[in-house]
């Protein structure tokens, strides 16, 4: 690091994946970094994933084989670098005759001209033939391959219509995307960056060969801090941030596409995904979520206004709602759901005609009209956060004259130090060393902390010396490991976040654990 009066080499505007990706990626290669986000970490977009690592297997529809070949790829990257809170997951697919494309794309069209009969339909080929490429796209290494199901004779069918008859099952991987922001900013910190939330830029100015950002803490208070370059990943206030805080003109906007979930309480037995594809040509998800709970979504929705805080509208869902009820033996009801979220998703502006067609891949901007660069950063998928911040380095190496080598494949990030098949025996050894815990809250902890489980419970050997509960299993050693490692200074950050606790946990005792981290950071 610089010392305090020295300009930084990189500051970052953002607190999601990519910003934090892109700050461990910098501080790894030994640049003076600092990031500011104006809420907690994770706060917007990269809370409201479907929470997974995957592909995006209905991209090649779209043609987009760069993106989901890189895609594919990270799955094991990511999978190898973080088994605690990331791992495999398998995926049924249960076909019908009326699978829809959704509007037109580019298979579509050829599809449409070379089988006209088929009216739009989405034909069992193609299906097979996508989940060909899918799994030998990227070089599959650790994931098991796509294979056919007989549906009346496995348990995939028994919680289907009996309508459905076949499917095929392939492989994705399950993320907790909140943990993998607040991890990779640990690790950010860890390797020297500054990380700084509750912190907003208010204005960033070139000044000579330099940017002068100014900053407005929490508590009201400012700073200015200079640095070589600057990176705008500010999610769906990336435009925002260009406009309005670095006043520069440009063409490039992004498109607010909102996207929303609802969970409901576990709809069957088995650890397996559903895909659903609906005779509107959209999908969606109904996954197992939480031990007992499943989750279902997204949508997907132009979002109109400015960004900010979003909420599920009553139509999506009832349209969710229907959706899985079109597949499965009990119905889903809008008076089944038990929680929602909704995020804005800040898609590249490539002018495409709708939400869904819009692009997924990533655009990284370089504004060189002085001699400080801007990067400002358009889109991108969770999955691929790791090669974005990679080629956001590159496109900075040249101006700020440093080495271009990427160092991140596959180094493990706090708490996942471990095989990727060593999940079992870490718990095994967990509940040997801290038997009080029992089974559940042992599963629970290695799937939330790794081996950052054992400095969080350090000597304890009982509950009373966890201090605190809670409530949901919610204990004062894990909050303050949270508050001390993690960035976490309000309850939503704890439950809502960095844990989904929040689910198992009332009102009231939210609103008491965020009163005690109140008190707890004055004292």
């Amino acid at each position: 690091m610089t010392a305090d009066n020295d300009p930084l080499d990189i500051f970052i505007i953002g607190g999601g994946i990519n910003g934090c990706g892109i700050a461990r990626d910098a501080a790894g290669r030994g640049l003076s970094v600092a990031l500011a986000e104006m809420n907690d970490l994770a706060s917007a977009t990269s809370s409201a994933s479907t929470k997974l690592f995957h592909g995006g297997l209905r991209y090649l529809e779209y043609l987009e084989f760069r993106l989901v070949r890189e895609a594919l790829i990270e799955r094991e990257n990511l999978l190898s670098a973080m088994p605690h809170i990331s791992w495999p997951m398998r995926f049924v697919l249960p076909y019908h005759k009326d699978m829809r494309f959704e509007g037109e794309t580019p298979v579509s069209r050829i599809l449409s001209f070379v089988m006209p009969w088929m009216k739009g339909r989405r034909p069992a080929a193609m299906i097979r033939a996508g989940l060909f490429m899918y799994d030998h796209l990227g070089g599959r290494k650790i994931l098991p391959p796509t294979k056919t199901l007989d549906l009346r004779t496995d348990p995939a069918g028994g919680p289907l219509q009996d309508r459905f008859l076949k499917a095929y099952e392939y492989s994705d991987c399950w993320i907790q995307d909140s943990r993998l922001v607040s991890l990779n900013a640990r690790d950010a910190a860890e390797r020297g960056a500054r990380v700084m939330t509750r912190t907003k830029v208010t204005s960033a100015e070139r000044v000579g060969d330099l940017w002068q950002v100014t900053l407005q803490r929490e508590d009201g208070g400012t700073e200015t801090l200079s640095a070589r370059a600057l990176v705008n990943a500010g999610g769906p206030w990336v435009e925002d941030v260009i406009r309005n805080t670095v006043r520069i003109n440009s063409t490039e906007g992004v498109r607010l596409v909102r996207g929303s979930h609802i969970v409901v309480p576990r709809l069957y037995d088995h650890d397996r995904c559903y895909f659903f594809q609906g005779t509107d040509g959209r999908i969606i998800f109904a996954i197992p979520y939480e031990d007992d709970f499943t989750l279902i979504g997204t949508t997907d929705q132009d979002q109109e206004g400015p960004p900010g805080p979003v909420e599920i509208s009553d139509g999506e869902i009832k349209y969710l709602c229907e959706f899985v009820s079109g597949y499965l033996k009990p119905p889903v009801t809008p008076e089944d759901v038990v929680w929602t979220y909704s995020g804005v998703r800040p898609l590249y502006d490539d002018g495409a005609k709708s939400a869904t067609a819009a692009t997924r891949d990533y655009v990284l901007s370089l504004n060189t009209d002085g001699p400080a660069p801007l990067l400002n950063v358009f889109g991108g998928k969770i999955t691929t956060y790791r090669k974005l911040a990679e080629h956001a380095l590159e496109k900075l190496a040249d101006p700020l004259g440093f080495s271009d080598a990427g160092w991140t494949a596959r180094v493990p990030l706090p708490g996942g130090d471990f095989p990727v098949d060593g999940v079992a025996a870490l718990r095994s050894k967990l509940l040997a060393d801290y038997p009080f815990l029992g089974v559940e809250r042992v599963n629970r902890l290695i799937r939330v902390y790794g081996t950052d489980a054992w400095p969080m419970l350090g000597e304890a050997s009982s509950d009373a010396d966890l201090g605190r509960d809670f409530g949901g299993t919610i204990t004062e050693a894990e909050v303050r490991w949270l508050m001390a490692h993690e960035f976490a200074k309000g309850a939503d950050d704890v439950v809502w976040r960095r844990t989904k606790r929040g689910l198992r946990m009332s009102a009231a005792q939210i609103a008491a654990l965020d009163e005690w981290m109140v008190e707890a950071r004055q004292s």
